[in-house]
């Protein structure tokens, strides 16, 4: 097999893009010669450029590979080579479970992260890819679509009939949810930063659209979610961003809702860069609002979830699968770069730049 080329994290960041310009380095990789018995040889034919991808390489995020690694949770492509009991041929087109290998995952595959164009994976961690996908829809699939349902059905018991107010809507888990929400039959309000965003947002089911920010930072967007829904507010919120976001979506919610915590993408330095511990900068809520509102606010791990509990993967992975296959929900690839070019991937995705995933290719 011909020679590759492999992106490695030679240590932590102080935030990601320190990471991006200081710690980011091409490394030349030959394909690998030894594999385990119930390994497989993957040749990467594209991976996502996840948020939580950028957070790591800061030591910002729970889970912290070792320095240096090899980044990249999220990949599909080929079979090329399999041990000697591996369930899987050679041949097969196939999604890797960032669960279960690469950076992400525990044990000794976290080494083998999908920016590369080689990666080795247990055979229990590659599901074929769908059909009809490309393999950078394959790559931006699992991360999307998973923490969508987690937060949505599992965790926000989101019916058909209700209204949820999803806030970035336009990035990877906001979009899928999107579509998550549609498919359950709920409405949704989608915001974001830019009206064009939104407007293309909508073309892929979103019922509403609101522009959150002004050159003061977050404005008022209460009344505007207030009028959409008749005065009484919305039944679920989904905020994946945090901060004065957050704080806003607090006065535009009916009494009883449910507020669920998907992430702090607005306010990234939460948490101490250089893999230092702790929250010093740590988001905070009005608890006289939550009281007064009768507010159910539930937190949305789905990793550390599924790692106290692997029943609820089991289902929510079923479900998406259904739906995949089906044609009933699918990823949308904002952008593709090579990836010799994954310092300029890795700023398109930190700028929130596309609608959709961003995607590099090996």
């Amino acid at each position: 097999m011909e020679p590759g080329t492999r992106v490695l994290v030679d240590r932590y960041g102080e935030n990601p893009m320190d990471a991006v310009e200081h710690h980011v380095r091409l490394e030349a990789q030959s394909a690998p010669t030894s594999l385990e018995p119930t390994d497989v040889l993957i040749r990467v034919r594209a991976a996502q450029v996840n948020w939580v991808d950028l957070l790591m390489m800061s030591g910002q995020y729970q889970h912290m590979p070792d320095p240096p690694y090899c980044p990249g949770m999220e990949f599909a492509g080929d079979v090329v080579a399999t041990g000697s009991d591996a369930s899987i041929e050679v041949g097969a087109r196939v999604i890797a479970d960032g669960f279960r290998t690469g950076p992400r995952s525990k044990g000794e595959h976290r080494k083998w992260g999908g920016f590369a164009t080689y990666a080795i994976a247990p055979s229990n961690a590659v599901f074929p890819l769908p059909e009809d996908y490309s393999y950078a829809e394959g790559a931006s699939f699992y991360g999307g679509f998973e923490t969508a349902y987690h937060c949505l059905v599992h965790r926000g018991q989101l019916q058909a009939g209700e209204t949820v107010l999803i806030h970035g809507a336009s990035g990877t888990t906001g979009l899928a949810a999107v579509k998550l929400a549609k498919r359950i039959g709920a409405t949704v309000i989608a915001t974001g930063r830019s009206a064009d965003k939104l407007e293309a947002v909508k073309t892929h089911g979103a019922d509403h659209g609101i522009v959150t920010t002004d050159s003061n930072g977050v404005r008022r967007f209460r009344d505007e979610v207030k009028a959409l829904t008749d005065g009484k507010g919305v039944d679920v919120v989904y905020d994946p961003v945090g901060g004065d976001i957050s704080l806003e979506s607090l006065r535009c919610v009916r009494f009883g809702a449910r507020f669920l915590i998907v992430g702090w993408s607005a306010t990234p330095n939460v948490a101490k860069g250089r893999g230092g511990r702790g929250a010093p900068n740590v988001n905070q809520l009005p608890t006289n609002l939550i009281m007064m509102k009768s507010l159910d606010v539930r937190g949305c791990p789905a990793v550390i979830s599924v790692h106290r509990n692997p029943a609820l993967r089991t289902e929510r992975l079923e479900a998406i699968h259904r739906w995949a296959n089906a044609g009933e929900i699918r990823p949308v690839v904002g952008r593709s770069f090579p990836l010799v070019e994954i310092k300029d991937a890795m700023r398109c995705k930190w700028r929130s730049e596309v609608v959709g995933t961003v995607v590099v290719t090996p």
